[in-house]
């Protein structure tokens, strides 16, 4: 039988001008006059990037290899075929605008504050290039539409579910930059991560698909609590992450950079996260039908199990505090107790 790839417009314009970016990339290097060349017209060096403010957006496609060059492309194909299809294409070319000039500009100014604390030439001259903030950048998307969706490795023999991938994607960047000395792929991996997580969590305009109601209603954000910062990262860490995560959230909420998130936002948020749920990730590589229904099934489940969790924790923190208040003999004694039950709840619609 045929297999017949459908590659979305908008991908297939990324696709090609990975190609075409990577390849005179390569030919100028090859030229002679790379440092000079390249420095300014492909890839990013923070001296001279705001003369050329283009290369924000280019250097994210230029490669300096064909090892980088394959990933960047394995990730724009499938990366970009699902989530165009999920968003459409308007709004997929916000994402990948957002994901790839902020980033970019961001890491610039990393290197420019480190040259300004130690000044050394090569921080200034770093060359930043490559799709690594956009990995990232889709590893978080899809954690917010499928999180509880299991990736098969080498036919079963290594299994991970997607909401186990932005915490890998990180510690492998962190560890490759401190061992290897890879200090760019680590800034751009983590400046990718929150860029991304920022703009879906906060801004990002999508379908109200919980209502009932053919209005084309749109929310803005994802107020989900299987979205919050805490949740990217191992169950042993969530609890000090969150109250870290909520403590600078607060802060922005008093200087009114952040709008908080309603009791009523967190609820719809959680629909939302659900009934993208029942939807699954769809297969790009696998045919079999059979497999992908037991698949939506299993995954449609393991989202029910996490929605009546929260939805049990919200109840249990409701009971606490709406048990009367202590006498004045027993505040001393019972106000310990209380203040250990509340971090453990579920609870905080501000949880970013």
């Amino acid at each position: 039988m045929q297999w017949r790839v459908s590659i979305p417009p908008l991908t297939r314009v990324l696709l090609a001008l990975l190609v075409a970016l990577s390849v005179s990339y390569q030919a100028l290097r090859f030229g002679g006059d790379a440092d000079l060349v390249t420095g300014h017209y492909l890839a990013l060096i923070p001296q001279w990037a705001l003369f050329t403010p283009w290369v924000y957006f280019t250097a994210s496609y230029s490669e300096q290899n064909i090892l980088t060059f394959l990933i960047a492309g394995a990730t724009i194909l499938f990366g970009g075929k699902y989530l165009e299809r999920a968003w459409g294409s308007l709004e997929f070319g916000k994402f990948i605008l957002i994901v790839t000039v902020l980033p970019n500009f961001l890491a610039s100014l990393v290197y420019v504050l480190l040259f300004a604390l130690s000044p050394k030439a090569e921080h200034a001259l770093v060359v930043i290039q490559g799709s690594v903030a956009l990995q990232g950048a889709f590893i978080v998307a899809f954690k917010q539409l499928v999180p509880e969706h299991t990736v098969t490795i080498l036919r079963g023999a290594l299994k991970i579910r997607v909401k186990h991938f932005p915490s890998l994607f990180l510690a492998a960047n962190s560890l490759s930059g401190i061992l290897l000395g890879t200090d760019t792929a680590l800034v751009l991996a983590w400046v990718g991560f929150l860029t991304s997580w920022t703009y879906l969590r906060f801004y990002k305009t999508q379908p109200d698909l919980s209502s009932a109601s053919t209005g084309g209603s749109q929310l803005r954000g994802d107020a989900s609590e299987t979205f919050a910062f805490a949740y990217f990262w191992p169950d042993a860490i969530q609890s000090p992450i969150a109250a870290i995560a909520d403590g600078i959230y607060n802060a922005l909420v008093a200087l009114r950079i952040c709008t908080p998130f309603s009791a009523e936002d967190v609820e719809m948020g959680n629909e939302q996260a659900t009934a993208r749920g029942e939807g699954g990730l769809p297969s790009i590589l696998n045919h079999d039908g059979s497999r992908s229904g037991r698949n939506k099934q299993e995954e449609s489940e393991r989202r029910r199990a996490l929605a009546l969790k929260a939805l049990d924790q919200r109840l249990q923190a409701a009971s606490t505090n709406n048990k009367p208040q202590p006498t004045i003999s027993q505040s001393s004694a019972s106000s310990g107790a209380v203040n250990t039950a509340t971090p453990g709840t579920e609870e905080r619609p501000d949880q970013n």
